[in-house]
């Protein structure tokens, strides 16, 4: 057995590494660079029932710690992703992880029940924190009661488990997660970007069109290894956890906080070949922690020091 390889709802990962969705796209430009199929999984782009083109750019902005973006789920829709994109993964051994939005209640379910049949879609990722679209995204992941609805629906629909993306833009991220485990979500994934606006000050306008924008980078890394923390002892399911991973040792935080895999987002755009470099260096990681195995690490902040 290998030393990497976590078991989790619905995924059978050899190692607990995978891009993020929104910073991989569909692994078409990556795949160029190496061999799609040694990742833990893919966590595909935001996949809406209508095609999306996004909102006005100007659209992303760097920060002195990160990166600012306001894309809208930007995809090609429901049918496109999977005439075209799912069909094209399938040469890779890798499960994916089929990101779902929507604007509305039955535009997830729709989504949802569609994409989850997909041969090589092994989990969803319920994306109910954007805070870049105005309708939708946002506004299902703010409000506990919400959340638990739609997660609950979509669970009704879904022929694969179902994890739900959290948002850190709340007052309370236990309350969020504990609501979508009671409804039925099977894992978690956190942290999505903070809400953040840059202005430029030649003209005194925001820079990006939207206006605000999605905070994500190394300036968000404490702050998901802190909801992991927090969030991870008063749930029962797994956590996928992402923000601002860029080393072997940002990832080794997030396990000790409670993450049992990780996901690689904005480190993506400054190194394609991050993913294939962390994976090749977590095994000499465990040797000089004296782990033998990565699971021996999930929660290791808490559980030994509470």
């Amino acid at each position: 057995m290998s030393r990497l390889n976590i078991e989790l709802p619905g995924l059978s990962l050899k190692n607990p590494i995978m891009p993020a969705s929104g910073c991989f796209g569909f692994g078409k430009e990556y795949s160029q660079f190496y061999d799609l199929s040694i990742l833990g999984s893919i966590m595909i782009k935001a996949t809406t029932y209508e095609a999306r083109f996004g909102n006005p750019t100007p659209r992303v902005a760097e920060t002195p710690a990160g990166m600012l973006n306001a894309i809208g789920l930007q995809n090609p829709g429901l049918q496109s992703v999977l005439e075209n994109e799912l069909p094209w993964l399938e040469q890779f051994d890798v499960p994916i992880i089929a990101n779902v939005a929507g604007s509305q209640t039955e535009d997830y379910v729709e989504v949802a029940k569609q994409i989850s049949k997909a041969p090589n879609v092994k989990a969803l990722e319920l994306n109910i924190s954007c805070p870049n679209v105005k309708t939708g995204g946002i506004a299902f992941g703010t409000i506990p009661e919400v959340a638990h609805d739609l997660t609950k629906q979509v669970k009704q629909v879904s022929e694969v488990p179902v994890y739900v993306k959290l948002s850190p833009n709340v007052a309370n991220i236990v309350d969020m997660a504990k609501a979508v485990e009671e409804a039925g979500a099977d894992g978690l994934t956190m942290i999505n970007t903070l809400l953040g606006m840059n202005i430029d000050i030649r003209t005194g306008k925001p820079i990006l069109a939207n206006r605000t924008g999605g905070l994500s980078g190394p300036a968000i890394k404490p702050v998901a290894v802190r909801m992991i923390y927090e969030v991870s002892q008063q749930v029962s399911i797994p956590i996928i956890g992402m923000g601002g991973i860029q080393s072997v040792d940002d990832m080794i935080e997030f396990f000790y906080a409670g993450a049992s895999a990780v996901a690689i987002g904005t480190a993506n755009f400054i190194d394609p070949f991050i993913c294939q470099k962390l994976i090749n260096e977590l095994p000499n990681k465990l040797d000089e922690l004296g782990f033998s195995h990565i699971s021996e690490l999930v929660g290791r902040s808490w559980k030994n020091h509470d």
